[in-house]
């Protein structure tokens, strides 16, 4: 069983940066491609980023491409998120999920996770 502890978010005004961390424990990440997901007030979740297990292929939402970046450092068993330009509509809960690596991942709509953390709020003032 993984298990994945979220940190980093809190209350900032638009136009910040925030970098939220992903913590796991459990299992090794090497063998997960990992990735974020959002969930704002009233809406579904929604896919956020994804990055492979190597790192070297990252997927994003349409709406992040080029203000949102993932990162991932294997031996530390931890993922990164880092948001920049931060805007009202970023405001939801931000989940760190992982999904096998037997699967594969050449879209963003195949990284179907296995695992999920409990979430950190993200909340941009304007």
């Amino acid at each position: 069983q993984m298990r994945l502890v979220e940190s980093g978010g809190g209350l900032v005004q638009a136009g910040a940066s925030l970098r939220l961390s992903c913590a796991a424990s459990g299992r090794t990440i090497v063998f997960y491609h990992m990735g974020w997901f959002r969930q704002a007030p009233g809406k579904e979740r929604e896919f956020v980023a994804a990055i492979n297990w190597s790192g070297g292929r990252t997927y994003y939402a349409e709406a992040v491409k080029g203000q949102f970046t993932i990162s991932r450092d294997n031996a530390k068993n931890a993922v990164f998120l880092q948001m920049n330009s931060l805007k009202p509509e970023d405001t939801a809960v931000y989940y760190c999920a992982a999904a096998d690596t037997a699967r594969k991942l050449t879209t963003a709509s195949e990284f179907l996770p296995d695992y999920w953390g409990q979430g950190t709020q993200v909340t941009v003032s304007s």
